[in-house]
Parts: structure tokens; sequence; C-alpha cells
């Protein structure tokens, strides 16, 4: 199995013609981001050509009700589709769905997917149906033909700790993860404002041991590729000072750290 790091744009403000190439160089296979405005639709599809970059594209459900939800979810997908991306990352539903509401959109979603033939992993993502993991195993339990991006930075923000005691649920998810997004998220918030310092060692290792558990089971499966995303975000997200709106640390070079980091380990576990 080979590791295949993408890089997002979120809080990315430079051009794509200046950062896709460097982003390249950094060591970065592709580009993940939500879907380009129509009219710029033809620039983002030459300059990902042109850079021999692959695309996770980002797609958000919207709407009242499971029905317009799955609405809003075939049209996303639709168009998504016509970018051809190595695969969706989908932010599913509304937590405040009920258990009937979420799995009938799921069920939906699962049948939509197959029509339009591109995999589609549903983010672990707070204000969503999977914000949870006791929810998200139920969900699994009920529709086989779920496929996770698991972030479980959320999951430690939510359940207010690390999520150690819910390591059964990790490895259920880890049987249907197509994609990793490698934030680290600690018991007050989904992202430590540095995950470089020593004080955050103990999150960032907590986070690696579920990520390997996640890599463990898509070896078992026979996966050939796994992809994953550094995706730490930007203010106000990402920590600041207070009265300056100054980020307590560099975004890109975190993301960087990050992505070496877990290339270097994955290497390691898989040489």
């Amino acid at each position: 199995m080979n590791l295949m790091l993408f890089r997002h744009l979120w809080g990315v403000g430079e051009s794509w013609e200046h950062v896709f190439p460097e982003f390249r160089q950094e060591g970065y296979a592709g580009i993940e981001v939500g879907l380009p405005p129509e009219d710029q639709a033809g620039r983002f599809r030459d300059l990902i050509a042109a850079h021999g970059l692959h695309y996770i594209a980002q797609i958000f459900t919207g709407g009242n009700g499971t029905a317009e939800h799955a609405a809003s979810f075939r049209r996303q997908l639709e168009r998504a589709a016509s970018f051809s991306p190595r695969l969706v990352v989908c932010h599913s539903g509304s937590d405040a769905f009920s258990p009937e509401q979420a799995e009938q959109f799921f069920r939906e979603a699962v049948r939509i997917e197959t029509t339009v033939g591109v995999p589609v992993a549903h983010e672990t993502h707070r204000g969503r149906i999977l914000f949870h993991p006791r929810i998200t195993a139920k969900m699994l339990e009920a529709v086989e033909g779920i496929k996770l991006c698991c972030d479980f930075s959320h999951w430690v923000c939510v359940c207010e700790r690390l999520v150690h005691d819910q390591v059964d649920i990790i490895r259920q998810c880890a049987r249907r993860a197509i994609h990793l997004h490698a934030r680290v998220g600690y018991e007050q918030g989904p992202q430590v404002p540095d995950p470089t310092a020593p004080e955050y060692q103990p999150h960032v290792e907590a986070h690696e041991q579920w990520w390997d558990i996640v890599w463990d089971a898509q070896a078992e499966a026979g996966m050939e590729t796994s992809t994953l995303t550094p995706e730490f975000g930007p203010p106000p997200y990402q920590h600041t000072l207070p009265h300056t709106n100054v980020p307590v640390a560099q975004l890109r070079s975190i993301c960087n750290w990050q992505a070496r980091r877990q290339a270097e380990r994955f290497a390691q576990r898989f040489r």
C-alpha cells in the first residue's frame, strides 16, 4: 500500500497558478477543495491537469429535512463527477436528524452514489449526522454502503476527551474508511494551536494510534493506495493572539509538518 498526500485550499489566499506548482513540489499528489465556481471550472480543470494533480472534491448537503439534503447531495455529486475526482468528501445531513431521518438520508445517498459512480466519503464532522462515535456506529450498522472520511479531531472535541474508550468504534470506522483528515483535536476544540508543541504531543500520538488502525484495516482489505489530507485550518479555526487576530503558528508550516510526519510513519509501517 502507498500513501497519497492531498493539500487543502482552506485559508490559501494565493492564486491556483501560484500554489499548485508549489504544493506539487512539496510532495502533495493532489488538491482537496470544494467545487470551483462555474465560471472558473475550466481554469481549475486545466491547472489540475497541467500540474499532474489529483482532485478530491468536497460537497456540503443542505436544506430542510432529508429530501432536500438528499437532493442537494445529488446535484453536487453529479457536478463533482464532471471533474473526475479521485473521491468526494461529503459533509452529510444534520446532527438534528432523528435516527430514522439519518438512516433514510444515507440509504438515499448510497443509492445516488451507486448511480453516479463516484466514491463518496461521508465525513465524521461536527454539525452533521456523523458528529458522534455512537451515532456513527449505528449508521454503519444500519446502512452497509456508507464509506467514511475519518476526522477524529471532531469526536475529541464533541466528547471532550481523547476517545480511546471508543476504539472499537474506530475499528468499525476503519473498515469503511477511504480517506483521512489528519487534523489533531483536543478536549476543548477540533484543532490544537500547534501540533509541534510538546504540550500537545499526547494528542498527536493518540490520533496517530487511530490513523494506524485505519491504515491497517485498509491494508488488510487490499487497498493499494491510502489518501490523507493534513487539514489544519485558518482563523477562526486556528488560534490567534488576543486583540491582534495574528495566528499563533504558521498554517502552511503546520500542514507540511503533519504531511511529512505521517508520510514517514506510513513508510516505516508498510516498508
